[in-house]
């Protein structure tokens, strides 16, 4: 196969994910459905990247072989450094490929051991299986502002695992310290060069012996050397055996090390170092516990192992958000039921508990190193790393942040359209004139070719934007409008800079691009007699308006629907487009525009002229005023990352935006008196 050019090769351990039990069958033998291929959400510690993997069900992408060889095992949650924990086999020949799941038989041991675990199969107890399996070959699929997606475009399933938590198992590894070289194929160029090991380059020297270790670290008691000439030999006889014991007592050290640091819950990576430097069970077990106490000191690296289900973690998050919203708005956002656990609770509170369901002990830490550790700041310090926490405070920042937002109030959108752009280049829009007369057609005659003339208009959208800090201060103080109200502001800003932006195309009277400024005698859209709103000046810019003609030269009947107005007249504004009951005696008390105009009132006019006054048309008949968002980003968004400068989260708010005064025709503009 001809590797593609943007292919690179990594090592990854062993991967999990749930899978489906059918317990109605006979004779220990179990049918399951090992994968229907779902996108999970994972983490890769290596790169300090979440990601989403999706595995490719297919006949061609999935490699059955080892689980149709009938020397698969069915293992105890995915444990496989001892042979009790081996439960049972996958049948040879069962596992199978159809409508894009996985289909596989398990057979289940019949010693007196495993009674109990058939039993509780039978009874509807053990409900969940959990596939192992390596990626041979990733698909990234790569999009700025988006989560990377992972697609297993190679795969093969490696073990089947009794499992007892009803949740996605893959959102914890809870592998061997083995890894594989997996290739990656990246789609599109991310900004940085993250790939998903430290050791891109080298494959695992021996995939195909899964028993040796990872890394072929030296025994602990390493048998002599054999000389290169075996006529000058000098061992003793037994020395094969000796080498062969040796060999045993380094496996034998290479699990007991993997047992004891999973059973401090420490990571993998770490089991790794103590492998591959040659450290002795004692040692080994001395330096776990400086580990457990140091939580990650000086030049450590130590991150969590992941020992929760994504599902469940997922339930916790959601609860504290819920309760840190209900904290701070308890009219808006309801407390559900289960967040009442973390009602009165402080952040630190919160914190902790979020920390402990993580498998972290933060008894012996200071109160900043628990808040720094909250955060994530495992690169200052050495702090223990985890994204729960700074997850939730984005969440709840964000949550804030759009309330506020859509909450604003924008009187433009009504005489305004909104549109989207796919990038930041110059948006041209064409302003079209009228459609070229129709003419009559004879018999056997030829339709003639027309032309439509048109005018354009130039905009580009812009970035506007603020970063605030959320630090471990904040946390220990705990000031939970740190990122609730000045994101609720930050909310409110962006509306209000959406509308300063539109009104002041109204207010500021721009150039077009003909060279004139949108209300001008030349564009037909300026009454010339300047005066106050009532029936006649109404009259006469509603007549100005339908007079408007196209590009053409021919009138295109554009209908006045709104009234905009400074705050300063609304009142008066209102007295005339609304109906009365009076019963008119003659016909000057009749109102012709009662219902027929929308009244908008803005203080922003307010500030430019407190008398002047508008009509606008509706903008499904002509083109107004258009404003633009980023494709995807329609509003203001916030965005999160470890702080450089600061020791905690900066969140940054960011808005893509632009607006733009299209057609003159739309509008009419009096001065007032």
């Amino acid at each position: 196969m001809t590797k593609p050019p943007n292919l690179q090769t990594s090592n990854l351990p062993l991967q999990t994910r749930l899978a489906t039990l059918d317990a109605e069958s006979e004779d220990r033998v179990f049918n399951v459905i090992f994968t229907t291929g779902a996108v999970v959400r994972r983490y890769n510690f290596m790169a300090d990247e979440m990601y989403d993997e999706e595995l490719v069900v297919n006949p061609t992408s999935v490699r059955l072989g080892r689980l149709n060889s009938g020397a698969a095992p069915v293992l105890d949650t995915h444990s496989d450094f001892a042979l009790e924990n081996i439960k049972g086999v996958v049948l040879g020949g069962s596992a199978r490929i159809e409508d894009g799941l996985g289909y596989a038989s398990l057979k289940i041991d019949g010693g007196q051991e495993n009674e109990s675990v058939i039993r509780k199969i039978r009874d509807g107890i053990i409900r969940n299986v959990s596939v192992g399996y390596r990626v041979h070959r990733y698909e990234v699929i790569r999009n700025d502002g988006a989560v990377p997606l992972y697609r297993a475009i190679d795969w093969e399933p490696y073990e089947i695992s009794l499992v007892p938590i009803g949740a996605d198992a893959g959102a914890g590894i809870r592998s061997t310290p083995r890894t594989f070289p997996c290739e990656v194929i990246n789609h599109s160029t991310p900004k940085e060069n993250r790939t998903m090991s430290n050791n891109d380059t080298q494959p695992n020297e021996n995939p195909a012996n899964p028993e040796a270790p990872a890394a072929n670290p030296p025994a602990a008691n390493p048998a002599p050397a054999t000389p290169a000439n075996p006529a000058a030999s000098t061992e003793a006889p037994g020395t094969e055996e000796a080498r062969a014991e040796g060999m045993r007592l380094e496996r034998s050290r290479v699990a007991e090390v993997t047992k004891i640091v999973r059973a401090a819950k420490l990571p993998d990576t770490f089991s790794q170092k103590l492998i591959n430097d040659g450290t002795g069970l004692q040692q080994a077990r001395k330096l776990v516990l400086d580990e457990l106490a140091r939580k990650g000191g000086e030049g450590g690296e130590i991150r969590s192992q992941i020992t929760i289900t994504r599902d469940e973690m997922d339930g916790v998050r959601a609860m504290a958000e819920n309760a840190l919203l209900h904290r701070h708005d308890p009219n808006t956002y309801k407390l559900d039921a289960g967040a009442r656990e973390y009602r009165g609770m402080t952040l630190m509170e919160i914190g902790r508990d979020i920390l402990k369901r993580r498998g972290i002990d933060t008894r012996g830490m200071s109160k900043s190193e628990v808040a720094g550790t909250m955060l994530g700041m495992e690169t200052r310090g050495g702090l223990h790393s985890t994204s729960d926490f700074a997850n939730i405070v984005l969440n709840v920042a964000n949550k804030t942040l759009r309330a506020a937002y859509e909450a604003a109030p924008q009187t433009f959108k009504p005489f305004s359209r909104q549109v989207t752009a796919p990038d930041f280049k110059t948006i041209a829009r064409v302003q079209l004139g009228d459609a070229p007369t129709l003419d009559k057609v004879n018999e056997s005659g030829e339709f003639k070719r027309g032309t439509i003339s048109d005018g354009k208009e130039q905009y580009a959208l812009a970035t506007y934007g603020k970063v605030v800090a959320i630090n471990r201060q904040t946390i220990i103080n705990d000031d939970l409008g740190a990122f609730t109200r000045l994101p609720e502001m930050f909310g409110r800003a962006a509306a209000d800079l959406q509308s300063d932006t539109v009104w002041g195309i109204i207010t500021g009277n721009p150039v077009m691009g003909d060279g004139t400024t949108l209300f001008h005698a030349t564009h037909g859209n300026l009454d010339g007699t300047a005066a106050a709103i009532a029936i006649a000046s109404l009259g006469n810019g509603r007549a100005g308006m339908r007079k408007q003609k196209g590009l053409n030269g021919r009138f295109i009947n554009v209908m006045a629907k709104y009234l905009l107005v400074p705050a300063a007249i609304e009142t008066v504004a209102e007295q005339y487009v609304s109906q009365t009951n009076v019963i008119y005696t003659k016909a000057a008390d009749f109102n012709p525009f009662a219902n027929k105009l929308q009244v908008i009132a803005e203080p922003r006019l307010d500030a430019a002229s407190a008398i002047s006054w508008y009509l606008a048309a509706d903008p499904a008949q002509i083109d107004t005023i258009e404003y633009c968002f980023l494709e995807g980003q329609e509003g203001v968004y916030l965005e999160s990352r470890l702080g450089f400068d600061v020791d905690g989260v900066e969140l940054k708010a960011r808005l893509d935006f632009a607006a733009k005064a299209i057609d003159w025709r739309g509008f009419w503009k009096n001065t007032g008196a």
